[in-house]
C-alpha cells in the first residue's frame, strides 16, 4: 500500500511518501512525531525545552529529554571544530536580526557585537550524568536550526522503516531523505531537484538521482530581508555577526545521513566554491553541487553520472 501527505509545519511544507502495510498509520506516527520534536526542539517556542533552556541562560541548569541532548552535544562538537561556520550558539545573532520574521531589521553594529560576545560554544555547559543543559551567561541562546530537520529526517525514517516500511521519501522543506525502492519509477531511482538560487521556488537547475541517500541544500535564496535595494540572507558569518559573504550562492550535500548533510552544509557555506568543492573531495562519505552568485555550477566527481 503507498500513501503519501503534505501539511505546513515548523514553517515550511512537509511531504511524506511511503509503501508498506499500514502506510497510513505510519504517516500518522511520522506527523506525530514531527509534532512532538516541534516541542521540543523550537528555539522560537518559549515553552519547548530548548526554549526553557535559553530561558534559564546565565541562572540555572535545564533537564532535558534524551533526543534534543544528544544533537546539542553534536552540536557542540562540530561548533567547536576550527575552520567551521557551524555555531549552536549563534542564537542570539540569528534573534537580533530576526530575518525570516515579520519583525526582520538591520541591528546596529553595537547590537551586533553585544549579541556576539555570547555566541561562545564553550559556555553550553552540558552534564551527561544528569543530562542536563546549561547557559553559562544570561542571554546565551541556542539555535539548532542548522542542524534538528536532519535529525528529525534521520530519526523518523529508522522508525518507518523498524515498523514496516519498505520504501519512504521524506522532505522537510527541501531536506530530502529516501530509502527503498521509489514505487513509482521502474528502475526504483529517486529523483530530486536541485533549486536554481536565481529563480522561484520549484525551478530546477538539474535532477539528482539517488538512492538509500539524503540530500540537502543550503542557499542565501531561502530567507532574505530586502531594505532600500540591498538583500541580506539568513546565513550568518559567526566571526562577524553579519551575513556571510563569499561566491557561493548555494550548496548540495548528498550523504547517507541527513543529519551529515546538514552539518556540512553549514560547515562550509561561507567559503570560496573552490574551497568548498575540494573539501568535499577530499571527503569520503559525501557528494556536492555548488552554485556560483554568478550562476556557475560545479559538480563532485561522485554525482556527474547522476546528476543532469
Amino acid at each position: 500500500m503507498q500513501a503519501s501527505r503534505r501539511w505546513k509545519m515548523m514553517g515550511t511544507v512537509i511531504d511524506l511518501q511511503i509503501e508498506a502495510e499500514g502506510a497510513e498509520a505510519l504517516l500518522d506516527l511520522a506527523q506525530e512525531r514531527l509534532e512532538a520534536f516541534e516541542l521540543m526542539f523550537s528555539a522560537n517556542r518559549s515553552d519547548s525545552y530548548l526554549g526553557m533552556v535559553n530561558q534559564a541562560a546565565g541562572q540555572r541548569a535545564v533537564p532535558v529529554p534524551k533526543l534534543l541532548y544528544d544533537l546539542i552535544q553534536k552540536g557542540k562538537v562540530e561548533s567547536l571544530l576550527p575552520d567551521s561556520n557551524l555555531n549552536i550558539a549563534l542564537g542570539p545573532v540569528v534573534q537580533t536580526w530576526r530575518i525570516g520574521f515579520s519583525d526582520a531589521n538591520i541591528p546596529e553594529a553595537d547590537a551586533i557585537a553585544r549579541a556576539l560576545a555570547l555566541t561562545d560554544p564553550e559556555g553550553i555547559v552540558l552534564n551527561d550524568a544528569e543530562q542536563t543543559v546549561f547557559l553559562a551567561k544570561a542571554g546565551m541562546k541556542i539555535d539548532l536550526g542548522a542542524l534538528a530537520k536532519g535529525y528529525f529526517a534521520d530519526l523518523i525514517l529508522a522508525e518507518l522503516v523498524e515498523k514496516g516500511a519498505c520504501s519512504a521519501m521524506i522532505n522537510l522543506g527541501g531536506n530530502v531523505l529516501v530509502t527503498g525502492q521509489n514505487p513509482r519509477r521502474d528502475n526504483g531511482l529517486w529523483y530530486i531537484g536541485i533549486q536554481d538560487p536565481k529563480r522561484s521556488r520549484g525551478k530546477h537547475l538539474g535532477i539528482l538521482a539517488i538512492s538509500e541517500q539524503s540530500v540537502v541544500t543550503s542557499g542565501i535564496y531561502e530567507r532574505k530581508l530586502e531594505i532600500e535595494g540591498k538583500s541580506y540572507h539568513h546565513i550568518f558569518d559567526k566571526q562577524t555577526g553579519y551575513p556571510i559573504t563569499s561566491d557561493m550562492a548555494s550548496l548540495t550535500i548528498v550523504a547517507n545521513s541527513s543529519l551529515e548533510c546538514e552539518i556540512w552544509t553549514t560547515k562550509l557555506f561561507g567559503k570560496s566554491c573552490l574551497e568548498g568543492f575540494q573539501q568535499i573531495e577530499q571527503a569520503p562519505h559525501i557528494e556536492g553541487i555548488l552554485v556560483t552568485v554568478d550562476g556557475k555550477l560545479v559538480v563532485t566527481s561522485g554525482l556527474r553520472e547522476s546528476f543532469d
